[in-house]
Order: structure tokens, then sequence, then C-alpha cells
């Protein structure tokens, strides 16, 4: 069997909304992707407390605020147009490059 990666519609730096869970109605810029598991780490959202020991950087220790990833199909793209979230599609430019565009505006997605 092969190893099969799938292609993730949200990138690096897209500006989304989390539309399920805990931190539902919160949007923000997307820090980091997680291509193997579907997940995407978000800046400032679903923050959780993390307990660390004394280190160079931290020489207390203690709690701190951290963001922790959220899996890609609690979050919509926010369209940079019209500001609701839209689905992406793919379509080829006049370049004939595969761009990402929004359903809602028909946009594309720089």
């Amino acid at each position: 069997m092969k190893n099969q990666t799938t292609k993730l519609k949200i990138r690096k730096g897209d500006l989304v909304k989390v539309i399920a869970g805990d931190s539902k109605g919160q949007q923000g810029k997307v820090q980091e992707v997680v291509v193997a598991k579907s997940r995407i780490i978000i800046e400032g959202v679903n923050l959780v407390s993390k307990h660390t020991k004394p280190n160079a950087a931290n020489p207390n220790g203690g709690i701190i605020k951290k963001e922790a990833a959220l899996h890609i199909s609690n979050v919509m793209l926010v369209d940079p147009k019209s500001g609701k979230t839209t689905r992406v599609g793919r379509k080829l430019n006049a370049d004939g490059k595969i761009v990402r565009v929004a359903k809602i505006s028909g946009g594309e997605i720089k």
C-alpha cells in the first residue's frame, strides 16, 4: 500500500475561523500546518496551559499559555474579499498555474 498524502486547502499565513469545538467563533492566522496529522496551529486560538520546568529561557518555570493544534476540519477559510467563511476550490489561472479560489466570491486566494 502506498503512503498517500492529502492535499490540504489551508496553508500557513491564511486567515481562518474556527467552526467547531471550544474555540468556536474565534479567528486568526495559521502559524503551522501539520500535513501528516491534518492539524493546524492558529495564532491566539485554542490556548492551553502548559506547566514548564525552570530553564535558561524561563528561569522561574511556571505555567504558560500555548496554542494547541486543531483538526483541519474544524476550521474554515475566511474569504479575503467578503470577510465571510468559504469553501476552497482549485482552478487554472491565465498563466496555466493551479490557484486556490474562494467558492463564495470566486476570487483568487493568495
